[in-house]
């Protein structure tokens, strides 16, 4: 689906009051990112926040409109609101949540810092998470400008989600035989 807006600079002069940021800088050498966050796809802030907990730095940009905040999403490689930029280009290495379509629940992971991504996905299947590479180019996070990958190491990671495990993770309760939330934060800090 195309964008409608190119820029952050072009959705800001047509919508400067439907989304929210918070940018926090905590010095630390990675950083973990929503840059579709709140309403534009949901269960990512979240999941950054818990990934993130007090020791990494963290940004959000998080759609806040009643409906079609889908008109939120900028591409990736196109993301460059200053505060997320500047934060990520500060941090060694940046983790971007991400929200896919697809069936059942299953981490796609992708982005350009292979060792990472390696012991990720194997915390991740060890730890019972279905973890895939995507099919579709556009969802893997290796072009250079992707904003996972603009830290000081050039690589970062890219975790694109689908919507049922986003629900049930950000929702304990649910099938709690399953690996849960600290499953997945703990097999991801692990790969550090």
């Amino acid at each position: 689906m195309k964008d409608k807006y190119i820029s952050f600079a072009a959705l800001a002069d047509a919508e400067p009051d439907v989304f929210s940021i918070t940018a926090l800088d905590r010095g630390s050498d990675v950083c973990v990112i929503a840059p579709h966050g709140g309403k534009i796809e949901s269960g990512t802030s979240e999941l950054a926040r818990a990934v993130a907990s007090d020791t990494w730095s963290l940004y959000l940009f998080e759609g806040r409109k009643s409906s079609a905040n889908r008109d939120l999403h900028i591409t990736s490689t196109n993301f460059e609101e200053p505060r997320g930029d500047g934060l990520v280009r500060k941090s060694e290495v940046a983790i971007a949540f991400h929200g896919c379509f697809g069936e059942g629940e299953t981490i796609f992971l992708g982005g350009r810092h292979q060792q990472l991504i390696e012991k990720m996905g194997k915390n991740l299947l060890d730890a019972g998470f279905a973890v895939a590479r995507h099919n579709d180019p556009d969802l893997q996070g290796i072009h250079v400008a992707n904003i996972c990958n603009r830290g000081h190491s050039g690589m970062g990671v890219q975790f694109e989600m689908t919507i049922a495990l986003r629900d049930r993770l950000k929702n304990p309760e649910r099938n709690s035989e399953r690996p849960n939330l600290s499953d997945f934060v703990d097999a991801i800090r692990r790969a550090f």
